[in-house]
């Protein structure tokens, strides 16, 4: 029998079959093979040095600090005394193995163009998104123009464990072609994984699957179940500015907060940037929210979102758009305010909100425990004559401490007009929930118990940190004890009440008050009513479980404590810089006005192209049915209800649960030919689970027409291969009346309603993805040239779009 290798030998076939490095045999000997693997790492590492290999030493130093860091900060918590068991040299070897691999992903990716230290003359003023937008573009001419089709390298993918069961299915249909970096994609269980429920059948398999992506893709940063929600530590330790972040979840817009693009997709559209690296975008115009003013003490970033919800309303200004934070309130924020609004920006509508990075970023970043993770940021700001298409400003001085009504976010007051209203339960958690406001909330507690107040024996109530470091920081601090003699329960990092899909749910009738990002019906629970608060109006509101407004608790807490504990909090390694930020721009060939002008005419060509090779098209597609209405704003909570979501694993079984709730009798009427959805305003608006375009289809719709859709929404139907159409004419919701029969020619783009016809429009993309029955379908022929060919410009006999199927040379491999 061979005797097991040692881990000398282990780490040296790592090295040599990663990173082609076998070191001499003189070197070798210097090495004792019976020492363990932490001290075999720490003599490769120096030798690494001294012959030159600096990256791959690097690499081994990342894993050593991994291994020492606790597991509260995302460690192994291997200390100098510990035991190596075999697990954890088996988990050692992995990360050396991952860490190395990462250099071969490096080495492998695209570079991004060195950007340029001024504006070049004649480029046209373009905004912080368009910047970002304009440095990642494959084309790198060093702008873009809202509307154009582009194709954009990206730096980082992150999924929940949730999401990731719907993208696994995309990643097997596509033949497992491997991903484009290991060291960036984050991988966080959250959405339904806890302890009281990790045995369920059904949840492991969750938890086996992201097991599996662990290592199979040797994912560098995992840390497994119940870590942190994702957005918390992917914000707080890893996100960059101006990098372009994809992420399978609506709120993946939270990382705006630091300057960087960060766009919630549905799983499929996530998929295929993790295997390739690019994905694509219809450059969306941006609105400006000027922020002006400051904020009174205590109020947060919640409060604040609010306010901007109550007075521009959802799906309104933002929809379709980027909003842009800018002004000189921002200097009035923290980066955790910051976070907050961001993160809400999704039920303001928006594709995703980004805040203009400045010198409380830089500080931000800069606090960060690992250099990897702050030696990237790249600094963009809007030029003063970009375009926007609108412009709001909003004084932070007005901002109170606010109530969102159930079931609309935007259903805005002071709490005062409710004050006193009867909870059943009192929620402090959720994304939207950063690190400063759960501090916060403590002080509001302390200082109710100094006053007097205890809580009654009425009602739950219930605390959950967004990570584990945070969690770690607030015991510390001491700040957990008071939570307990508050009455809260103290849960481990996940999603919880916010979703209502796991151990937490709210039961039905039962009035909550959370200070949750979303208050959609049984959104906490089948049934429960959610109202939505800040952190401090929550904490207020707990002791005798009556909406109270936390103005005069507010107003007795010790401001400087207060900030004592935010710097305590942030005290990392590292201090506050005064470097003054360096400005940058994208780098590309001039560009004048007059291009633009021909740009803007190239995509009307474009598209008349497009418009020209449809008509001529051998395949005349008819869809026929009758109409079946829908108001506004129907969410995919409803369409894909939380509690069914682990069923949901194909169209069949989705179909099932279709708007369960909400509209009971809507799967019935689709059998009875009332298949094609004819709805209002934002259809879709919510989470970005792509089991409501799912649900649709395995209940037999064949095409759904509105007034607008949210954005993930509308992407997510072409890549599952459903008609969505945009309608905006009056005449046509006149006509298209409950049971109306219908019929839609999709290649001439006419609808026909009894006897009148409508025209409607498709995105070049929109059009590709249909036909070829979604994105899985269209890999699976183009390999990874698929945005590449789905981008190109349509011109008949166009090289470009001739059809050749995937080689191997197209699909990445290990």
């Amino acid at each position: 029998m061979t005797e097991p290798k040692s881990s000398l030998d282990q780490l040296l076939d790592i090295l040599y079959h990663s990173r082609n490095i076998a070191l001499r045999p003189q070197e070798v000997s210097s090495l004792d093979r019976s020492q363990n693997v932490l001290a075999v790492l720490t003599v490769a590492i120096k030798l690494l040095q001294k012959t030159g290999n600096d990256r791959e030493s690097n690499a081994l130093l990342d894993v050593i600090e991994i291994c020492r860091q606790p597991p509260e900060l995302g460690g192994l918590g291997i200390a100098e005394s510990s035991p190596l068991t075999p697990e954890l040299v088996s988990e050692i070897l992995f990360l050396t193995s991952a860490w190395l691999e990462a250099l071969n992903s490096a080495d492998h990716a695209k570079s991004l163009p060195k950007p340029l230290s001024q504006r070049p003359a004649g480029r046209r003023g373009m905004t912080l998104s368009e910047k970002i937008f304009a440095i990642h573009d494959m084309e790198q001419k060093g702008f873009v123009v809202p509307g154009e089709l582009i194709r954009i390298h990206v730096d980082w993918v992150i999924a929940s464990e949730a999401s990731w069961m719907g993208m696994e299915r995309t990643y097997d249909s596509l033949g497992k072609p491997g991903i484009f970096r290991n060291d960036r994609f984050w991988l966080a269980g959250d959405h339904v994984v806890h302890p009281r429920v990790n045995k369920l059948p059904k949840v492991r398999r969750l938890i086996d699957a992201s097991e599996r992506a662990k290592r199979v893709f040797k994912m560098t940063d995992y840390q497994g179940m119940n870590y942190t929600i994702m957005h918390t530590e992917f914000y707080r330790e890893r996100a960059q500015p101006g990098m372009v972040v994809i992420g399978s979840d609506s709120h993946t817009c939270s990382s705006g907060a630091v300057g960087c693009l960060a766009i919630g997709l549905g799983a499929a559209d996530v998929t295929l940037p993790l295997v390739t690296g690019e994905t694509w975008f219809k450059v969306p115009e941006s609105v400006n929210i000027r922020l002006i003013g400051s904020p009174k003490p205590g109020i947060g970033g919640k409060d604040v979102i609010l306010y901007i919800l109550q007075q521009l309303k959802r799906n309104t200004v933002a929809s379709d758009r980027i909003v842009e934070f800018t002004g000189p309130g921002i200097l009035h924020l923290s980066s955790d305010a910051r976070f907050a609004i961001c993160n809400m920006t999704t039920e303001f509508g928006g594709v995703t909100g980004i805040f203009v990075p400045d010198q409380i970023t830089h500080d931000f970043i800069q606090k960060r425990r690992l250099p990897r993770h702050k030696s990237l940021p790249t600094y963009f700001r809007p030029d003063a004559d970009a375009h926007y298409a609108e412009v709001h400003e909003i004084n932070l001085g007005n901002v109170r401490s606010f109530l969102a009504k159930y079931p609309e976010p935007d259903n805005v007051v002071p709490v005062g007009e409710h004050e006193g209203m009867e909870l059943d339960g009192c929620f402090i958690g959720a994304c939207t929930t950063a690190e400063e406001d759960l501090i916060f909330a403590a002080l509001v507690l302390e200082k109710a118990l100094q006053k007097g107040q205890r809580p009654i024996k009425k009602g739950k109530r219930k605390v959950v940190p967004g990570s584990m470091p945070i969690l770690h920081r607030l015991r510390q601090l001491g700040l957990t004890d008071i939570y307990e003699d508050a009455g809260f329960e103290i849960g481990i990092p996940g999603c919880s009440y916010c979703v209502g899909m796991s151990a937490d749910q709210a039961a039905p009738g039962e009035v909550w008050l959370s200070s949750q990002n979303r208050n959609f019906e049984n959104r906490m629970g089948k049934g429960s009513i959610g109202h939505l608060g800040s952190a401090a109006t929550v904490a207020a509101s707990s002791f005798q479980m009556r909406l109270t407004d936390p103005d005069d608790l507010i107003g007795s807490i010790d401001l400087s404590r207060w900030q004592n504990l935010k710097r305590t909090v942030h005290s990392k390694k590292g201090t506050p810089s005064s470097k003054v930020l360096e400005y940058v721009e994208p780098s590309g060939d001039t560009q004048t006005s007059s291009d633009v002008a021909v740009f803007s005419h190239k995509n009307d060509i474009m598209d008349s192209q497009l418009q020209l090779n449809a008509n001529v098209s051998d395949t005349q597609r008819i869809l026929r049915g009758k109409v079946q209405n829908l108001g506004d704003f129907i969410d995919t909570d409803a369409l894909a209800p939380a509690d069914f979501l682990m069923e949901m694993r194909d169209n069949k079984m989705s179909g099932l649960y279709c708007l369960q709730y909400t509209n009971p009798g809507f799967r019935d009427r689709v059998k009875e030919g009332l298949n094609i959805v004819v709805a209002g305003k934002a259809f879709g608006c919510g989470s970005s689970r792509e089991q409501a375009v799912m649900a649709l289809l395995g209940c037999g719709v064949q095409c759904v027409i509105a007034r607008s859709f949210a954005f993930i929404f509308q992407r997510n139907m072409p890549n599952l291969g459903m008609l969505g159409i945009t309608m905006q004419n009056d005449a046509f919701y006149e006509a298209a009346q409950d049971g109306t029969e219908v019929s839609i020619d999709i290649h001439n783009r006419i609808i026909y309603l009894g006897k009148r016809d409508f025209q409607f429009q498709l995105s070049q993309m929109e059009q590709e993805l249909f036909d070829r029955g979604g994105v899985a379908s269209a890999f699976r022929h183009f390999g990874n040239k698929l945005f590449e060919a789905m981008t190109a410009p349509r011109g008949l006999g166009d090289a470009a779009h001739q059809e050749q199927p995937a080689g191997p040379n197209d699909i990445p491999q290990w």
